[in-house]
């Protein structure tokens, strides 16, 4: 199905900007199995009354399905190439939200949840991939474009998936725009190519790595495991309230509050929904393109400690509509340059041969993430939101101190001792042969 280097180096699509392009059309096609989710786990409930904790589940299981996946497809992109890889999870999730469409046990909903899972995961996992080959120079700029996809990609959609629950029933919203966004995704794969070994193998620069690591070599680096950790502790905060959204403004007697602001009139929880997929999708390059100038680690820091101040401001003010809007909005405007930051941070790390193998690796940290869904909807129903967005704010603050702390100057320990073997490796085959 993928043609000849020589072939596509010919291509009309083979230019980056181009790749980045297709990638971004892919990855908004997807988004809403995740960040319109929310919409739907109220008239499910009111369907069937299988409770919020129930329902939430098929998210968690999504989600991990995801992110636990994506090694597994990084390593297919990185044998096969890209588009064989996006054409399956075309066909994956128009399937997903069709059985969703006809659930009518939490059986059948949680395995449509699986099928999205592998398809969004196919998708997700392939075009950040794609954009860190394409784009070494540029990896965090590169990313945040793509990942915006995914966080904006929804911002389209919101409204008309809401009207079209509310006028047509969950049921059909789910179908038809299963179906739309299969066909999108089906059509852009065809465009997707292998970025050429001259870009993989370009020129590292300061704050990259010279070499490339394979997997199994990553796994065995504690820096590994501290962006893991890092990346758990500030996604299990956003997963939840994507998750959570309509629940939360619900609890929070907001949801069919009207919303007057910049000249809109709309009910709060469309509005914050709205608002949250533009910040998200803008704050992904924002924050790729500040890494690629003031440093991966700072940016975090930065981003982190805005997070913290957000979630708190929401468990103080969030009964207000105009402060639930706003908040929430500030809230995934920097929630989502994880998306952005830890890929390209990984594969400055670790080169670009396997980045979209290790960028898979490290994004399963993201399932983790996940599995507090769950139990945060619990902990809300049994002692208020107000717990849960305070466990969110030691989260993000606890992850900015290790990425100051422990982060940065680990992997300056790592790139001196990467150049340390490549100048005694260039000794050695300099010096003459006893």
């Amino acid at each position: 199905m993928n043609s000849s280097p020589a072939q596509e180096s010919r291509s009309v699509f083979a230019n980056p900007w181009i790749q980045l392009a297709l990638g971004v059309v892919c990855m908004a096609s997807v988004a809403n199995l995740q960040y319109g989710w929310t919409l739907f786990v109220n008239p499910i409930d009111a369907k069937y009354h299988w409770g919020r904790p129930a329902i939430q589940f098929a998210f968690t299981l999504f989600v991990l399905i995801e992110t636990w996946l994506v090694p597994v497809e990084g390593y297919l992109v990185d044998r096969y190439g890209p588009r064989v890889v996006v054409i399956g999870g075309a066909f994956l999730v128009a399937i997903a939200w069709y059985m969703n469409s006809m659930a009518d046990s939490l059986t059948m909903l949680y395995t449509g949840a699986i099928i999205g899972g592998i398809g969004t995961g196919a998708v997700y996992g392939t075009c950040v991939g794609n954009a860190l080959k394409w784009f070494p120079g540029r990896r965090g700029l590169a990313a945040g474009v793509t990942a915006a996809g995914f966080g904006a990609g929804a911002a389209i959609t919101i409204v008309p998936i809401s009207n079209m629950i509310n006028a047509q029933g969950y049921e059909h919203a789910f179908s038809f725009f299963g179906i739309l966004q299969g066909v999108i995704v089906f059509v852009m794969a065809w465009g997707l190519l292998v970025a050429p070994p001259s870009l993989v193998a370009a020129a590292p620069k300061k704050a990259t790595s010279a070499r490339s690591f394979a997997p199994m070599e990553v796994l065995r680096t504690p820096l590994f495991y501290v962006m893991y950790a890092m990346f758990v502790l500030v996604a299990s905060g956003g997963l939840v309230m994507a998750a959570s959204m309509a629940p939360i403004a619900k609890d929070l007697h907001v949801d069919k509050v009207p919303v007057e602001l910049f000249g809109y009139s709309m009910v709060a929880l469309q509005f914050a929904l709205t608002l949250n997929r533009i910040f998200d999708g803008f704050g992904r390059p924002f924050f790729g393109w500040v890494s690629d100038h003031i440093g991966r680690e700072n940016t975090m820091a930065i981003a982190f400690v805005i997070g913290a101040a957000a979630l708190f401001t929401l468990s103080q003010s969030g009964g207000t509509p105009v402060m639930f809007v706003l908040v929430t909005a500030l809230y995934f405007g920097v929630f989502g340059e994880i998306y952005s930051l830890f890929p390209a941070t990984q594969g400055d790390t670790f080169g670009s041969k396997f980045a979209a193998a290790n960028a898979g690796m490290l994004y399963t940290a993201k399932g983790m993430g996940a599995v507090l869904v769950g139990p945060a909807t619990a902990l809300a129903a049994a002692s208020g939101w107000h717990t849960v967005f305070m466990i969110g704010v030691c989260f993000n603050l606890v992850a900015a101190g290790l990425g100051i702390l422990v982060l940065k100057p680990m992997r300056a320990r790592h790139f001196t001792q990467i150049r340390d073997e490549a100048a005694a490796a260039g000794t050695l085959a300099r010096s003459p042969s006893g």
